[in-house]
């Protein structure tokens, strides 16, 4: 498998002489070899990132491999500008029935949610996370990326890819897939499935390593609609 990494991580051309100032990497070219040394810990740390970011995306038989900031993935805009950002925008479209807002209207705080991840009801809003269906980091390392900014953030809101669920399951599943990950409530696994189908078929940049792929395809296989 050919690996094509895409790590950014800016690196100039210009060799500056090893005794002369850093560039803003923090870093500069040493001119008897015109390797690329460090000297701050910014500098060092984003290499140590970049090699971790190839290791990972080898040993999991990914073909892209980025840096993942989840600061590039602005979520929980206010994308019509009414106040209300994305999560409450959420919370207070999936509960079930009436919802108390605060005072100024713009946060939801108690209400009724099915969490269809565990299949329990919860009231409170502080009780709940947003998850995204498929998390950001993985939609990164499988090809979003390489996205612009702008993209990344219509992802990040998109209420395609959103479910108010039980926090402490949301952290559970991180970052992983439905090969390594799946919801304990076994009657919403085959939907939780399709609804990674229709984010992967909106967002068909996003490509799944082969052996994600058999065992998704294997898993939707499975399930009888």
């Amino acid at each position: 498998m050919k690996l094509v990494a895409f790590l950014f991580l800016t690196i100039p051309t210009l060799a500056i002489a090893h005794g002369g100032s850093v560039d803003n990497n923090g870093g500069h070219n040493d001119h008897k070899n015109g390797g690329y040394h460090c000297h701050r810990a910014s500098c060092a740390e984003q290499f140590k990132r970049s090699d971790a970011a190839v290791e990972e995306a080898t040993n999991a038989e990914r073909n892209f491999s980025y840096i993942y900031r989840r600061e590039d993935w602005k979520h929980w805009s206010d994308v019509d500008n009414d106040c209300m950002n994305t999560r409450h925008e959420v919370l207070k479209d999936q509960a079930d029935g009436q919802i108390k807002l605060s005072p100024d209207g713009c946060y939801v705080s108690m209400g009724v949610w099915n969490d269809p991840f565990s299949g329990k009801t919860f009231t409170r809003a502080s009780d709940l996370d947003v998850d995204h269906i498929i998390p950001l980091k993985w939609a990164n390392d499988h090809g979003g990326g390489e996205w612009p900014k702008a993209k990344k953030e219509e992802f990040a809101n998109d209420p395609i890819n959103l479910l108010a669920v039980d926090d402490g399951l949301n952290k559970s599943k991180g970052a992983k897939g439905p090969n390594e990950w799946m919801p304990p409530n076994y009657a919403f696994r085959c939907e939780y499935l399709r609804l990674w189908l229709d984010v992967l078929t909106k967002y068909s940049e996003l490509q799944m390593a082969s052996s994600e792929k058999r065992v998704f395809d294997r898993q939707l296989g499975a399930c009888k609609y």
